[in-house]
């Protein structure tokens, strides 16, 4: 009897993905790299700047919607390369448009932020293009930031290589830079459904309740939704089993603690699906 083969779907080349971005990158010799310390800003910005160090600068904001552990992330990243690292302050927080919640809430997020870095760029990179993490994957969904991006000219060199998210990962594992597998960690209030009002207190809370979620139960992905005062929450089907009564109840108590108005946390009827929290305007939040 001859042995059985196992397939195993073939990861892509990083080189070939590799080789496009390195071309678009050699064709702005000056650039400022948005970097939210996902795995997508983290390899473009690494690619950057191993290429052209003394004409690229890193640029990250730190507001209540940034997960800690990415700017944390970014702080490590800057440290091993030697990153031009810079702090900007993004005013989305300053921005009603924004903290109302509303379908298009990415469009002032991205606006604030790109107005920030922008106004570094002209500050003290002459001729600096600034650039996003954006990938070919993404002009699939909806995502109004793209929209703040086109109006202020930020260049997205992955989309313009045809890069992929699936390369993406491949291009971090052949620079070893050991974040290829990171889960996506979107911004904190893509936690809250369409028309809860975004407030630092509400994000400090769902950081707060999944990472408790995360220690005590080892799930890598997991979400805390809010909708008004309730919490749902989501994990994959898998892991469904893992978030017990005695977790939703250690959760209720942490985040309430932080948001005095949640009065109810509960497992999500539906497993994790990425987006969730988006509701466009003929649907209603549960």
């Amino acid at each position: 009897m001859g042995r059985m083969q196992v397939s195993i779907s073939a990861r892509p080349d990083a080189a070939p993905a590799r080789a496009r971005l390195d071309a678009v990158l050699a064709e702005v010799p000056t650039r400022i790299i948005a970097c939210s310390g996902g795995i997508d800003s983290l390899v473009l910005s690494v690619v950057a700047h191993r290429a052209a160090p003394a004409s690229t600068v890193i640029a990250h904001t730190v507001t209540p919607a940034v997960p800690g552990d990415g700017t944390a992330r970014v702080a490590d990243y800057a440290e091993r390369e030697g990153w031009d690292l810079r702090i900007v302050r993004s005013g989305e927080f300053d921005d009603e448009a924004y903290l109302a919640n509303p379908v298009d809430r990415c469009y002032h997020c991205k606006s604030n932020l790109y107005d920030a870095v922008g106004e570094l760029a002209a500050s003290s990179l002459a001729g600096a293009v600034v650039m996003s993490g954006a990938n070919l994957d993404d002009l699939g969904e909806y995502r109004p930031g793209l929209t703040a991006a086109a109006e202020r000219s930020v260049q997205h060199p992955f989309v313009a290589a045809a890069v992929t998210k699936s390369e993406i990962r491949a291009i971090a594992r052949q620079l070893d830079l050991g974040d290829a597998d990171l889960p996506a960690s979107p911004c904190l209030a893509s936690r809250l459904y369409t028309g809860t009002r975004v407030t630092p207190s509400r994000l400090r809370a769902i950081e707060a309740g999944e990472a408790l979620v995360r220690d005590r139960t080892g799930i890598a992905v997991v979400r805390c939704r809010v909708s008004g005062d309730a919490v749902l929450v989501e994990v994959a089907e898998s892991d469904r089993v893992l978030v017990s009564g005695s977790i939703l109840s250690g959760l209720a108590d942490v985040m309430s603690t932080v948001e005095p108005s949640i009065t109810s946390v509960r497992l999500d009827d539906l497993a994790y699906a990425p987006g969730r929290a988006f509701v466009g305007a003929s649907e209603t939040a549960p």
